[in-house]
């Protein structure tokens, strides 16, 4: 009996999370915010709460979260990270500065400890880049001048997580500062050790890897990243941090190869992985944080649109291209939610969950609209605003015409005057 509840529950949740998807795919949207509202339906306090399947959504979701670094990982290569840090490094500080300071300084007005202002500092920080990538996709952007400099940003936010999640993880974990320094420099040193070994022998770890068999190839790809990230979960560094290491090892025809036959396992435990972070939610918690998520919402899409702004510019990119870059970077997604969900598991401030869910539902929705319309908005603004300048300008400075036409009527009256 509990066998046949837990399959007509899990059933129940895969076909709506599919129709769900083919609803948002229908409207070019992100299908994001829909799981996430699907997690909180069935959630605690939601319209019909689980109870037979959670504990296998629950290894779903941790599933979905590696999967998710996985993917990510195997975008780039090794040669193309190290470029990307020597190059594009300022506008990595420059994100930083202007995104996650915003978070920190939100909780610390909340009055939530500085541990929780440390997490959301990475929540409004970094961005979604699965949802960027499809926004690009659908916009049919990805040959534009100024994508790479997204890619570029997106890339280095990529890589700081490799820092920042092992540091999240000892912060949350309440270790002291020896136990804390011992853990980043184990994740430091395993980061610095699959680049320097992807760079030198990548080729030869993709040969090891490789398979013309797509199911061999399947299951030694993902036995070897779960094999990764439970080990590095034992030795305190965080299990996503490992997997976005092993797909950076990988590279060529594996990488592709693994993309492809992994990308449809990623879309199903990834949107398991919203749902559960929407089942641990209660959505009578939501409406008291909503208009902190929205204020905070509206702060870090403008400094987003900035940080890509100035990005472009640096890069020598037309004013077009950045304000496109800017409206392209604001979505958040994925990442937030796994950081968030750190600390939810955690159980550091019970209202950082919620607050973390409307603020994701906010950006995630906005973030395409941003991304298409930023430039046309900006364009006409400025427009309006050249034009009343030159209104100003043509009501403070007389016509070059009026002492000409002062002459003549002087030069009228005088001559009707001579008439007279």
């Amino acid at each position: 009996m509990h066998s046949a509840v837990f399959l007509i529950e899990f059933g129940a949740i895969i076909l709506a999370l599919g129709l769900l998807g083919r609803f948002a795919g229908r409207f070019r949207f992100s299908p994001i915010p829909l799981y996430l509202l699907a997690g909180l339906a069935f959630g605690e306090g939601g319209l019909l709460p689980l109870g037979a399947s959670e504990e296998f959504v629950a290894i779903g979701a941790e599933i979905g979260v590696i999967l998710l670094l996985l993917m990510l990982g195997l975008e780039y290569t090794a040669s193309d990270l190290v470029s990307n840090l020597k190059t594009q490094y300022p506008a990595g500080l420059v994100d930083m500065g202007l995104n996650a300071v915003p978070g920190a300084i939100a909780a610390l007005l909340m009055g939530w400890g500085p541990v929780a202002a440390v997490v959301l500092a990475g929540v409004t920080w970094i961005s979604s880049s699965g949802v960027i990538a499809k926004v690009l996709g659908d916009l049919g952007r990805l040959g534009n001048r100024e994508t790479p400099v997204i890619l570029s940003i997106l890339v280095l936010e990529d890589l700081a997580m490799a820092v920042y999640l092992p540091i999240i993880t000892a912060l949350l974990a309440g270790v002291g500062w020896a136990a804390g320094s011992l853990t980043l420099a184990i994740a430091l040193g395993a980061a610095g050790l699959v680049l320097f070994l992807a760079v030198r022998y990548g080729r030869v770890i993709s040969r090891f890897v490789s398979s013309d068999d797509p199911e061999k190839l399947l299951l030694v790809v993902l036995g070897l990243t779960i094999l990764v990230a439970g080990i590095a979960q034992q030795l305190q560094v965080s299990a996503a941090v490992g997997a976005f290491l092993v797909g950076i090892a990988l590279s060529g025809e594996v990488a592709e190869g693994a993309h492809t036959l992994l990308a449809p396992l990623r879309d199903l435990f990834a949107a398991v992985f919203f749902v559960f972070f929407g089942l641990h939610t209660d959505p009578a918690s939501i409406p008291p944080v909503l208009l902190p998520a929205l204020a905070l919402a509206v702060v870090t899409a403008c400094t987003k649109i900035a940080t890509g702004y100035w990005a472009a510019r640096r890069a020598k990119i037309s004013v077009k291209g950045r304000w496109r870059a800017g409206g392209a970077l604001v979505a958040r997604g994925e990442f937030s939610i796994v950081i968030a969900g750190l600390a939810v598991t955690a159980g550091i401030e019970p209202s950082l969950g919620p607050l973390a869910t409307a603020y994701v539902l906010i950006l995630v929705i906005v973030g395409p609209l941003t991304a298409r319309f930023a430039q046309p908005v900006a364009a006409r603004v400025s427009g309006a605003v050249s034009r009343r300048r030159e209104a100003a300008n043509a009501v403070a400075l007389p016509s070059p015409r009026e002492p000409e036409r002062a002459t003549e009527e002087s030069l009228d009256g005088q001559g009707t005057s001579g008439r007279s």
